[in-house]
This record gives structure tokens, sequence and C-alpha cells, in this order.
């Protein structure tokens, strides 16, 4: 054991830990990278991290900060040993106050938790990342989490009004605050809102909350081809709508779901298919949800479902889950990525994808967040006949599907981050000048480069 860890062990006593289980609990996240770390602080308040974070400051130890750890880009992986700081046991909601449109959480709190406490008193937090059952509001933060619903009520970041963090020298910055309008001094907040660890460890925030919608509805439809389905969420968006959330699948994962859901629970010969979402009013919902279905049949759908009820729409968002773990019935392993494209490259998009496809033998999956342009671009890895991945050439097309979509005027990640895996395509993708401004930042403000180092190639 290194010197430092007893001494440190002395220092903070319990929280922390060497356990092996612990350390490997520790080492990766989502992403198939792991790394072991030499100690993990297992911090149940803002005092621990600060003192860990001031022990490693210290000492000049690597610190990989860690929330829920469900990240898929290898963001919490501690690449360079040394101390993981986890606050996944920080789970205190503090407040939920109606009063101030406010919520105060500490930055081990689930997403679905927090959402759950605001529900009850007839509030609303809008942000929704499908991991929102296992993800934190500290991670969602730090990589700034999307969803579906960001379509009309935008990311985490909109929602975020104050923050405390744990900065790398172990001072306690707190920044913001409980206004819902702050204009003093630079934006220290915005700056900490998908900074992936870098900059500071977040242990608590004030969140935004808005009233919750009295009612929702949503429909799917099916199209009998993709570019219909992409000309449908452009006539709804035209015809002056704006869903809380608009999904839309390509034909692969139309398959793909089919075979593992069974007949009949999807169009059997849409080649696209889309979920709309819709929140407000009782009497616009109704309103707006036959006025949307209208433009879908004009558009060329096949076949319209409704769901006015509660269960009825939530089984729909469940069909929308079972995509993923559809394309992993398939028996391939496949490269999620997350890129963002403006909204009028969709079809070419996919087309694009189907073209390395037919080029490659490889199967490309598509769907995700039409509305925003967040498609999930999934690249099924092929096995040899031992069973073993083929990774190189899926590796090859990842390298093609980033060039045409930064070509195409998009984003590498929309709501995954960069951490170690998009790390090679960072500097391109937010070019020369940009990526100095990052180094210059991470510098100020971490010069040791202690705080999650290895990550973004900073």
């Amino acid at each position: 054991m290194t010197s430092w860890v007893d001494e440190l062990k002395a220092e903070l006593g319990a929280c922390v830990s060497t356990a092996p289980e612990v350390l490997a609990a520790h080492a990766g996240d989502k992403w198939h990278a792991s790394a072991m770390p030499e100690a993990v602080v297992l911090a149940t308040e803002t005092a621990q991290v600060a003192a860990a974070m001031k022990f490693a400051a210290v000492h000049g130890i690597p610190v990989t900060p860690r929330g829920a750890g469900v990240g898929y880009v290898g963001g919490c992986v501690p690449v360079k040993g040394g101390l993981v700081i986890s606050v996944a046991q920080m789970q205190r909601i503090v407040e939920v106050n109606p009063a101030d449109g406010v919520a105060v959480v500490e930055a081990g709190v689930l997403t679905a938790d927090l959402q759950a406490a605001c529900a009850e008193l007839g509030w609303f937090y809008p942000p929704d990342p499908a991991s929102r059952k296992e993800s934190s509001i500290g991670g969602n933060i730090a990589t700034n989490a999307g969803g579906p619903r960001c379509l009309k009520y935008g990311v985490t970041r909109a929602y975020v009004l104050g923050l405390e963090v744990v900065l790398p020298d172990g001072s306690i910055l707190r920044c913001g605050g409980r206004t819902h309008k702050n204009k003093q001094g630079f934006d220290l907040v915005g700056l900490f809102c998908g900074s992936e660890g870098m900059l500071g460890i977040i242990t608590q925030a004030t969140l935004r909350i808005i009233p919750a919608p009295p009612a929702r509805a949503a429909l799917h439809a099916g199209f009998p081809r993709f570019a219909l389905a992409a000309a449908a969420v452009q006539n709804v968006l035209q015809g002056g709508h704006l869903p809380a959330a608009i999904e839309i699948t390509d034909a692969f994962t139309l398959r793909a779901a089919r075979n593992h859901l069974g007949p009949g629970v999807l169009p059997e010969d849409a080649q696209g298919h889309i979920i709309i979402e819709i929140d407000g009013q009782a009497d616009a919902v109704a309103t707006e949800l036959q006025a949307i279905a209208e433009i879908l049949r004009a558009t060329g759908a096949t076949e319209v479902v409704t769901a006015r009820t509660e269960s009825e729409v939530e089984a729909i968002w469940q069909l929308r889950r079972e995509f993923s773990y559809s394309l992993k019935a398939t028996g391939l392993t496949k490269l999620n990525e997350d890129v963002v494209i403006p909204r009028s490259q969709l079809v070419a998009l996919v087309e694009f994808c189907a073209a390395m496809e037919q080029e490659t033998g490889i199967p490309v999956a598509c769907f995700g967040h039409s509305g925003d342009g967040n498609i999930h671009t999934n690249i099924m890895v092929l096995k040899d006949d031992a069973g073993r991945d083929i990774r190189e050439p899926a590796d090859a097309l990842v390298n093609r599907l980033f060039a045409w979509v930064m070509e195409h005027g998009g984003s590498i990640t929309g709501e995954h981050g960069i951490g170690i895996a998009k790390t090679p395509w960072f500097p391109q993708a937010i070019g020369a000048e940009a990526f100095a401004l990052h180094r210059t930042i991470k510098n100020a403000i971490d010069p040791q480069g202690i705080l999650n180092p290895g990550k973004m190639g900073l």
C-alpha cells in the first residue's frame, strides 16, 4: 500500500477504502476501459470531499471524481490511478421549494428520485436522460446531460441556478444562487456544466423546477420510408407544434425490435418510426394530439397509435426503451455514438450510415432524439468464428462517421461527453482556438493537472 494512503486514512477515517471489491467497483463506467485506483473516498458530506481534495493537492495525487458511474465515454475511469472521490452516497434532497421554484440537492441524488420528490408537490424537473433511474444529478451536470424532452425543455444546464463545487486545491466555491435571474459576473455555473469533472467536484446543486403540466399524451407512427418519418418531424414543427419530445427510429432498429419483442408491437412493414409526446393543459393536449395525428397521416404514416392515459403513454415510452435492448439482443456489440446533426441533415445521416453498411457489411442502427438532432448511431460490431469482436473495421466506421458529422456542421457528442472515448477527435471537433482556450482554463483552475487527468487530451 502506498504510504500516502495510510496517511489519508488517518486523516479521514472510515470513508477511505482500499478493499479490493471497492477499488474494482470504481475502476470504470459503462465503457470498456478500466483502471484501478489506489484508494477510494466514499464521501457523505462536502467537508470530506474538500479534505480529500486538499490532501491530494498537497501530495500531488491524481484524483478522479465519480458519481453513479453510468457514463459511456470512460469519463470516470482513473487512468492515472491515485484517488477516486465518490459522491454517490451524498443523496440528500435538501429542499424542494415551489414558492421559489427551486430544488436543492446533493450531487449523488438520482435524477428519478428528484423527479418523484417534485411530482409529489405537483412540480416538475424536466431533464430526463434515459438513465434517470441510475444516473446522479452531479454526473448529469458534469456532462450537461440531455434526453428526449430536450426539444421543448432544454438540457440540464437550463435548470442549474447554483452550485457548490470543491476546487482542485480543496477550497469550496459557491456560485450562482437560488434566483432565476443572476448576472453577477462571469457565468461560473455554466463553466462547470459539461466540464466532466476536470475543473471541480460538484457536491450540491440548486436547480430550477417548474409546475408540472397537468396532462400529457403521446402517439407513435410507422412510415413506409425513413425519409417520410423525417419529413413528419419537420411538418409537425412547421405546423406550429412544439412537442415535449420527438423520437425517430430507422429500419434496422425496427427489425431488431420486432425480433426481440415479437409480432404486433410495431407496425409490421414500417421502415421508419416516430414517437411524439405532448404535454400541457388537458383541453389543449387533446386538440393538439388530434392535429399532430392528422399531420402524420398526411405525411404518409401507415399506422398512427395514440395514447391518452398515463399508462398508455408509459407503454409507448417503454417501447422506446426496448430499442437499445433489442439491438443488444442481436448478439452484436454496439458502439453507441451520440452524434448531433442539424435537423435538416437527418435523412442524409441515415443514408450515409446505410451506405457504410452496404459497403462493409457492418450494420449501423440509428434512433434517438430527432427533435434536436441528437441521434444515437450504433455501429454493430461483427464477430469472428470464435465469437470475438472484430473491432478494427468497426472503429474505422466510427472515424468515418465523426468525419461526416463534423463536415455537416454537427457535434460528435450531444450528451455523453468526451471522456477518454472521444478524446482523439476532440481538438478537430472544436477547432484549434477553442481547444487552446480549454487548455488555458484547465491550467488556470487546476495548475497541477491532478483533477480527472487523461480526459479530453488536456
